[in-house]
């Protein structure tokens, strides 16, 4: 077991943040996703350009490039516009809630496309059946669409959370006390950077195997009593 001078109780309370942004994120990103992979559907032309052209940003531009504008950008921008108008204020977001913000803006894109595709793999006439038996458009969606959806989505939804869980490493860059950060404070404090980085990954990798044990049995629930399947 390596010497962590005293160091290993900060990459303890690192992973607890690292899980706690994670988490909340993809909460986030589920909700959000969700309501963007709807919209897609069933609005209006207008409404699906729009979401479209949000997907498409999320997804094609760096996850650090749009944390950094949250983050940095954004209170500038508002402080100048602020400032224009006569009033000298100074602004500034809790890096805890521009991580969380940030990851779930970005992988909501992610999950809006799994949303869609499992949208998609549902039989049409289930909705079919659902709306001869008398029920409204938007029940037919909530009691007998969206069920069938989630067990389609859960592969998808589980590789968006693995990604998600890594990406948290970024928001060591605006000093919120994650897992990464905790190790780059250890490291430089203690002169030890390969011990500090290597237990990093040790440990992202232990969170990993956990997700992705918990993955299975969510699956393996979601798909019970349905025909043919092998989990």
């Amino acid at each position: 077991m390596p010497d962590l001078k005293g160091y290993g109780w900060l990459l303890l309370d690192g992973m607890v943040m690292t899980l706690g942004v994670a988490t909340a994120s993809m909460i986030g990103a589920l909700a959000v996703g969700l309501a963007a992979a709807v919209g897609k559907i069933f609005a209006p032309r207008a409404g699906r350009a729009l979401i479209e052209a949000y997907t498409t940003v999320a997804r094609g531009v760096p996850e650090l490039v749009l944390l950094l504008l949250i983050y940095y950008g954004l209170p500038t921008l508002a402080q100048d516009m602020l400032a224009g108008l006569g009033h000298d204020v100074s602004l500034r977001i809790d890096p805890f809630i521009a991580g969380i913000g940030t990851l779930s803006l970005i992988y909501a894109a992610f999950a809006c496309e799994v949303y869609r595709a499992a949208y998609l793999a549902v039989p049409s006439d289930q909705g079919e059946a659902a709306r001869a038996l008398g029920l409204s458009a938007a029940q037919a969606f909530r009691c007998v669409i969206l069920p069938q959806m989630m067990r389609y989505a859960l592969p998808g939804l589980g590789n968006v959370w693995m990604v998600l869980l890594k990406a948290t490493a970024l928001i060591s860059v605006i000093q919120l006390p994650e897992l990464m950060r905790s190790a780059d404070v250890a490291a430089r404090s203690t002169r030890l950077p390969f011990t500090f980085f290597f237990m990093a990954c040790l440990l992202y990798l232990a969170l990993t195997l956990v997700s992705m044990w918990g993955q299975v049995r969510l699956e393996r629930w979601a798909l019970r009593g349905v025909p043919g399947s092998s989990l």
